[in-house]
This record gives C-alpha cells, sequence and structure tokens, in this order.
C-alpha cells in the first residue's frame, strides 16, 4: 500500500536524499502501525509528539493500530520547546 510520509522540523533529518519537502512516498504492508512506518525510518519513539493521519490527530494510543488506507499522508513532529 502506497502514503506519503512527512516529517517535520528536526525529524527531516530522518528523511533519504530523495526527499521532496519534508515528505517522501513510501510503501508499507496492510498490518503497519503509525510506529511501525516510525520504526522502519530509525525514528526514536521519544522523538515522535504530533501524529496526524490525513489532517486527523491520532492519539498515542491509536498509533499501534493498524489504520491505513491506499493515498493516506502521515505527517510527524517532534516535540517542540520554546522560551
Amino acid at each position: 500500500m502506497k502514503l506519503t510520509f512527512k516529517l517535520f522540523a528536526g525529524l527531516g533529518e530522518y528523511l533519504p536524499a530523495e526527499a521532496q519537502n519534508n515528505a517522501i512516498p513510501i510503501e508499507i504492508g496492510k498490518e503497519d502501525s503509525v510506529f511501525d512506518v516510525i520504526a522502519s525510518f530509525n525514528i526514536p519513539e521519544e522523538m515522535v509528539h504530533l501524529v496526524l493521519l490525513n489532517g486527523v490527530y491520532l492519539h498515542p494510543e491509536e498509533r499501534r493500530v493498524p489504520k491505513f488506507k491506499e493515498g493516506d499522508t502521515l505527517a510527524v513532529w517532534p516535540p517542540v520547546a520554546g522560551g
């Protein structure tokens, strides 16, 4: 199944060089969860804060359950610190 995977802020360094505009098309298995996708890019779980699937926030407990459909967009942001 194909989806678009987007990483923002400091997470962009985990995307391969061919990524454009912080995004890359990827192929995943039907039973893959958000954390399966994240793990495939070697992103530490503690670096994952905000997760949107097609623009809708996924609560942490939803991220371990397969939810994808063909053509979805998964976007991930790290924790943000400010001052």
